[in-house]
């Protein structure tokens, strides 16, 4: 199985925000920007894993900037580390100014998605090289979010997290 570079998986998914999808504060619904970047991050699993994918977690949202009635709003999603079956999917959420066209970042979140076979079993998925500053770091740090989630939910031990040792000793 040929390793990928996270290049190969993004996706990018841009659409604007329309009345029916806002609170009451004309901004966008936070489940509906939750499912756009539950679908972009499914695309660039699939892509780089050729194979069905199905969301395991959310392992982390930040919703850092309301996003308003109208904005033309960006989710780009690259697979940012690949274990034996599952991937670390990370989203970046941008908002386009209207009268700019400046964007900024207004989210972030990171999901892990399993690849399986056509009865619904795990299969193995390619590695990840990552090539830029950026996805190095984001490759780094997927091992230390995969080993606090095995430690939590009680599946390895302290003395296996050695990446999260290293932060600490």
């Amino acid at each position: 199985m040929q390793a990928k570079t996270p290049e190969q998986s993004k996706t990018i998914l841009t659409d604007m925000v329309l009345p029916g999808e806002t609170n009451p504060l004309n901004n966008l619904f936070g489940g509906e920007l939750l499912a756009r970047m539950d679908r972009a991050a499914s695309i660039a699993a699939r892509r780089h894993s050729r194979r069905i994918v199905v969301t395991a977690s959310v392992n982390h949202v930040l919703f850092s900037k309301a996003v308003p009635l109208g904005s033309v709003v960006t989710v780009e999603a690259k697979v940012s580390r690949a274990f034996k079956t599952s991937m670390e999917v990370f989203i970046d959420v941008w908002i386009e100014d209207r009268e700019s066209g400046e964007k900024s970042k207004a989210n972030e979140a990171i999901y892990t998605f399993v690849a399986v076979n056509d009865t619904g079993r795990p299969v193995s998925v390619p590695a990840v090289i990552p090539q830029t500053d950026l996805e190095k770091e984001r490759f780094d740090a997927a091992l230390r979010r995969k080993q606090l989630s095995l430690l939590l939910a009680g599946k390895i031990t302290p003395d296996k997290a050695t990446e999260l040792k290293a932060l600490f000793f």
